[in-house]
């Protein structure tokens, strides 16, 4: 059976029976819900033939890998998606776990981020094997968890030394290639002004005020160091929490006073060929220039690293790579057009576990899956297009990769 052939054999009803099922377990991250789903998976996928184990995760938790062998003389193909998923927040309109499809959408909590992902690799190999496809080389199938505590669900099976020669990652890239991602790391700035009566506000260095003037410039900055403008355009810096009032301890109950003290806590992201250091020292220098706009004001900057908690670094695919290649021929193949690629917006900014299969196993691969127009919101959902097309990419891009025996 050739190619073409074959992706035309998807059972369409069945796939999205088997997201909907993914969907219907809650899995929410560091719950018993991600081991019941990472189970359903391994029982999945040794229900179509395939040697599956649950393999260990720090604490309680584990992985669902699953190995289809190959007859031998072929490259293996690793595919990487996470079950574990965000709570669910207000706003929704639909049961978030009912796994409702009608005739547009597949509906639920995590079904962008990722679990469409991850059903349309299983749905991709359970066709080749309903439809006698042998191969030479070998496809592993893993399902981790942790990927939202920095991916140690990933880096847990490479430290048990599984390896592959190519890999597809299948977070949400609404089927583009992504072919370079940010590393992100989170700061803390604390700004210290000097206090006042508001009778005497002028006296005073008013660390809210520093900090209404400091925001806009942080949420705009780029950092020194990009490669090409490519490379810059996944810079972000962002504040997401800001404390201001008396004190360290903030203080509340004396309004009439000038706060004295803002904390800010944030994120950055930054390219392949920047470092952690070289943003840093952007924001110290603009850090230098509010405090001089602001006489009297003291500003202090500190990167956070959480323990236990990996920070993802930079992905960027090579150029060459039979994978990247692979997927973009089976993208034109499929749908008929050649397939957008690069540090794509808004995926560049994300962190994944390629930037791991990359860095800590010196893997080649490439970033491309189904869902994220809706990713992490209310009513949460990916097109049913989209998600059976990703399974027919999928296909065609194994039968290159490994090669039909």
């Amino acid at each position: 059976m050739t190619p073409d052939e074959l992706i035309r054999r998807v059972d369409e009803k069945a796939c999205l029976d088997f997201v909907s099922a993914m969907v219907r377990h809650p899995s929410h991250s560091q719950t018993e819900g991600e081991r019941k789903l990472a189970e359903f998976m391994a029982q999945s996928m040794k229900s179509i033939g395939l040697e599956a184990e649950l393999t260990p995760v720090e604490g309680e938790r584990v992985n669902a890998i699953g190995r289809w062998r190959g007859t031998g003389g072929g490259k293996s193909l690793m595919f990487n998606g996470h079950v574990d998923t965000n709570p669910v927040t207000e706003g929704w309109t639909v049961d978030p776990y009912g796994g409702l499809v009608d005739d547009k959408f597949i509906y639920g909590i995590g079904v962008s981020n990722m679990k469409a992902g991850d059903a349309a690799y299983f749905c991709a190999v359970k066709t080749l094997i309903d439809n006698g496809v042998k191969l030479k080389g070998d496809v592993i199938l893993t399902f981790v968890v942790g990927e939202l505590q920095g991916g140690v669900g990933t880096l847990a099976f490479i430290k048990q030394g599984l390896r592959a020669d190519h890999f597809i990652n299948s977070e949400p890239t609404d089927l583009q290639a992504l072919t370079m991602h940010a590393a992100a790391f989170t700061f803390i700035i604390e700004l210290v002004g000097i206090t006042r009566h508001l009778s005497k506000r002028e006296a005073g260095v008013d660390a809210i005020m520093a900090a209404c003037d400091l925001i806009p410039r942080l949420n705009a900055m780029t950092f020194s160091g990009a490669p090409s403008e490519e490379h810059r355009s996944i810079n972000r810096c962002h504040v997401g929490v800001v404390h201001g009032a008396l004190g360290k301890e903030l203080a509340e109950w004396r309004p009439p006073q000038v706060a004295d003290y803002v904390k800010i806590k944030g994120s950055c992201r930054y390219a392949p060929g920047q470092t952690e250091a070289q943003v840093l020292a952007d924001m110290r220098a603009e850090l230098s220039a509010l405090e001089a706009r602001f006489p009297g004001l003291k500003a202090t900057l500190t990167p956070e690293h959480q323990v236990g908690r990996p920070m993802m670094p930079t992905f960027e695919a090579r150029p060459d790579s039979p994978v990247v290649q692979a997927v973009a021929r089976a993208y034109r193949t499929v749908r008929g057009t050649d397939q957008p690629s690069g540090a794509i917006r808004p995926p560049g900014y994300y962190g994944t576990d390629a930037a791991h299969l990359q860095h800590a196993a010196g893997m080649d691969g490439i970033v491309c899956g189904p869902g994220g127009r809706y990713n992490t919101m209310p009513d949460e959902r990916v097109d049913i297009a989209d998600y059976l097309d990703m399974i027919r990419i999928y296909m065609l891009a194994i039968l290159e990769v490994c090669e039909q025996a």
